[in-house]
């Protein structure tokens, strides 16, 4: 069902980031979508441009919010009316928001996996291994994706 995903390297292993973004699958990507706006309020109370985090390397963590695998990050509207929301797919704390897609979200289908990314999550140290370990390589992501067309047609 997920249509966001973890970017992992060996440079994120090694730092336990991860980076969100749109799956090649999601919708957003195929021929003939255009993304009319992103939305990072995900209620009235939540904003995740109100994430605050702070200090030398962005090591003070104190105000970034934690999220769940189903927290939702943002909402994209298409210009054929679609909404889509897009989730954390993990559970950690929120360290940065892409702002820069805001302005230009064009960048999330030119680019999806470099400067078009959602977000950027820290999991807890504990959880780290477990999450990348679950991760799919490129080659086992595409098996999915053919099986999931097979069993459709």
């Amino acid at each position: 069902q997920g249509f966001s995903q973890l970017q992992h390297n060996n440079y994120i292993s090694f730092c336990r980031i991860c980076v969100i973004t749109l799956a090649e699958a999601h919708p957003l990507l195929q021929s003939g979508k255009t993304i009319k706006s992103i939305n990072y309020q995900i209620s009235a109370n939540c904003s995740r441009l109100q994430n605050k985090v702070s200090g030398k390397s962005k090591r003070v963590w104190l105000f970034a919010q934690f999220l769940t695998e189903l927290a939702p990050l943002c909402r994209i509207s298409s210009s054929d009316g679609e909404e889509y929301t897009i989730y954390s797919c993990i559970r950690g704390r929120l360290i940065e928001v892409n702002e820069n897609i805001l302005s230009n979200p064009a960048i999330l289908q030119e680019k999806p996996s470099t400067e078009g990314y959602i977000a950027v999550v820290l999991p807890k140290f504990e959880e780290s291994k477990s999450i990348t370990q679950g991760l799919l390589t490129q080659k086992e992501y595409e098996e999915v994706l053919l099986k999931r067309l097979n069993s459709s047609s």
